[in-house]
């Protein structure tokens, strides 16, 4: 139970199967296997006898490798570790390389190579990308992109053809008959392209980092149950340098309890959530920003306020089944240890619809109940969300099943099936984002993919029933170790999914995912953090049109707002942050990303702010733009000289 801290221990050691944390990282107790139970283990896989000495031989090669890799080609390998155990990690790639295919493969995939099936395959780096992304734009990207459900198209068009000239484009607009300007025309074009500048950090993992609806403050919910809401209309306070044996922060003392939280920015109130399981999963702001609610692997989801700095209320909002003789009667006292991991408001803030272990729930405010249980997957539901911000009707749950499935409340009484089913992922699924309008929503896997769907397109539950609900996973994958096997196939044979998008790691936790604003960009940008220590964000057509590396976020000391720092190399020595969760600023083109930065020995974490800045804080020379521009300007003139041209058409070969 090493995913628990010494409280949630102390709270179910009595319990025969506690419910393991998804995120929970895997202590060296856990992280153990004993030279015999090895040995067993490829006595199953490969009918070798028991009393075979070639793992020996095999191990003992193996610590010799690693010694000198450590210690130089002369190091002594007089230290080598006891033979008796070893890491998993070390010995995942013997226990695979020579695995056979799973009895339930068709015979279409007898010809892969079993080979490159095993954990380890991708020795020297740490993740594999298996399917690399586009590096041109897709037609079924590009079609949605200039179709106009993602914002207007004008600014587009300007974008393809590099026309960024913002001042040139106000002029130009202000001189026309309704000169009308939209936000959108300006900032569509304005990605958050610093790696960022770090403005809090704290001894414990952070979950959950979001903007509010209208972005005028950022909250963070960490491992410890605290939830830290910051005012993002006050301008960063300055820096104060910690003394090495106090504890105080920019903010003051350290909060109380000993909890070490350090911050640049203007702290409106933290908040001391209920005490649950592991860590606050999820969290979401009621339309009004007025109310939080958060879970936290427990039946029981809590709500309190963001605008009352004295209120220390926290109201719970239980989805236990409210029949006490039905709770007793669950198998193994189910119903009592489900816990949910995902939570959201409805658009008007009457509802909460939430997820947890197979089951998705919709509790009503105003009446103070349960309003819908339903059975919904075969694995846990990692995430769950509304389809739309208008009605309500339509849910989205998210799970380890690797399915998406479509809810309709209204059809819900004649029959307990989803109405549709969104199937392409092969692994399980970490997010869903949807982007309001009832359509489209977004989801990460653990298949390393995010793909976009259209509600329109998805799967039957009758096709669903007939053979699209074939289990595709890996055996004994755990995406909780950050490597991800080579997989059979690139997606689900039934795949319905209309765009995918590839690069980043999901691995280590949930890595969550969304959509761009719709006020400043018209969401037809996707972004996601990743276990590699790196921001993605993709143009709708597929194509990664940014990506921030926070490995080289610069420290509290500096100011974001100010001149980018000259670029550096990042201290190899240092372990890889991981990206939990990211979002976009609605009313500017900056980012604050949630990272890991304590590896698997400790918890910490640090958010950072990315900001965009134009040429004169950037830290490229002008020389080095003008050229960048050079060459563009030749690629395009390159493309349009292959086009095949029809007689009478004119030659238009001048330079931009």
């Amino acid at each position: 139970m090493s995913e628990y801290d010494q409280r949630d221990f102390e709270m179910f050691e009595e319990e025969e199967d506690p419910y393991d944390g998804p995120d929970a990282y895997l202590d060296e107790e856990d992280n153990v296997l004993r030279l015999e139970d090895l040995q067993e283990s490829l006595q199953e896989r490969r009918g070798a006898p028991r009393e075979s000495t070639s793992l020996s031989q095999i191990l003992l090669s193996l610590f010799d490798l690693q010694s000198v890799h450590q210690t130089g080609a002369g190091g002594d390998t007089s230290a080598r570790p006891h033979l008796t155990t070893t890491t998993i990690e070390t010995l995942q790639s013997l226990l695979n390389s020579g695995s056979t295919e799973s009895p339930d493969d068709d015979e279409e995939e007898e010809d892969d190579d079993d080979d490159d099936y095993g954990f380890g395959r991708s020795a020297g780096e740490w993740h594999q990308q298996w399917f690399p992304p586009h590096k041109e734009p897709q037609k079924p990207g590009v079609e949605l992109l200039m179709g106009g459900e993602f914002g207007c198209v004008s600014p587009k068009i300007r974008s393809r053809e590099n026309n960024k000239n913002i001042p040139r484009l106000m002029l130009n607009q202000s001189s026309r008959p309704r000169g009308a300007m939209y936000r959108e025309n300006i900032t569509s074009g304005l990605i958050p392209n610093t790696d960022g500048t770090a403005v809090a950090s704290y001894s414990s993992n952070v979950y959950c980092g979001q903007f509010s609806r209208d972005s005028s403050f950022y909250y963070t919910c960490c491992q410890d149950f605290r939830l830290h809401i910051y005012d993002m209309t006050s301008p960063p306070l300055p820096y104060i340098k910690r003394p090495r044996n106090t504890r105080r922060s920019a903010t003051g003392n350290w909060d109380d309890n000993g909890h070490d939280h350090y911050t640049t920015l203007k702290e409106l109130k933290t908040i001391q959530g209920c005490p649950g399981r592991w860590t606050i999963t999820d969290s979401h702001l009621s339309p009004d920003n007025d109310r939080m609610i958060y879970s936290s692997i427990s039946p029981i989801v809590y709500m309190t306020s963001t605008v009352d700095s004295s209120s220390t209320t926290q109201t719970p909002i239980s989805f236990r089944d409210p029949n006490p003789r039905q709770r007793s009667r669950a198998p193994f006292g189910w119903d009592d240890d489900f816990g949910i991991w995902s939570c959201r408001f409805s658009a008007d803030g009457n509802e909460v619809v939430a997820g947890g272990s197979g089951q998705i729930f919709v509790y009503d405010l105003l009446a103070n109940r349960r309003t819908v249980k339903i059975m919904a997957h075969d694995d846990d539901v990692n995430s769950c969300c509304w389809a739309d911000t208008a009605s309500g009707n339509v849910l989205i749950s998210a799970s380890d099943d690797t399915y998406l499935k479509v809810w309709d409340r209204r059809s819900l009484g004649a029959s307990p099936k989803p109405s549709g089913v969104l199937v392409g992922h092969t692994e399980g699924i970490t997010n869903v984002s949807a982007k309001g309008d009832g359509r489209y929503v977004i989801s990460n896997g653990k298949d390393q993919a995010l793909r976009l769907w259209d509600l329109r397109k998805m799967c039957s539950s009758e096709d669903f029933e007939k053979g699209a609900n074939r289990d595709y996973r890996l055996h004994a994958y755990d995406y909780r170790y950050g490597h991800y096997p080579k997989p059979k196939r690139a997606a689900h044979p039934h795949d319905c999914s209309v765009m995918t998008y590839r690069g980043h790691a999901v691995l280590r936790t949930l890595i969550r995912c969304h959509f761009s604003p719709a006020e400043t960009t018209g969401g037809q940008y996707i972004y996601s953090g990743s276990a590699d220590g790196k921001i993605h964000i993709w143009s709708l057509d597929g194509r990664i049109v940014q990506i921030l590396d926070r490995s080289k976020t610069s420290t509290m000391s500096f100011n974001p707002l100010a001149e980018e720092l000259e670029p550096f190399e990042p201290n190899i020595s240092r372990s890889t942050v991981c990206v939990r969760d990211v979002s976009w600023n609605g009313n500017e083109p900056m980012m604050m990303s949630a990272g890991w930065d304590g590896g698997r020995s400790s918890s910490k974490s640090i958010v950072a702010r990315h900001e965009w800045k134009g040429l004169p804080k950037m830290s490229y020379s002008l020389q080095n733009w003008e050229e960048k521009q050079r060459l563009e300007r030749n690629e395009r003139a390159a493309k349009r000289a292959r086009l095949v041209r029809l007689p009478g058409s004119f030659d238009d070969e001048e330079e931009d």
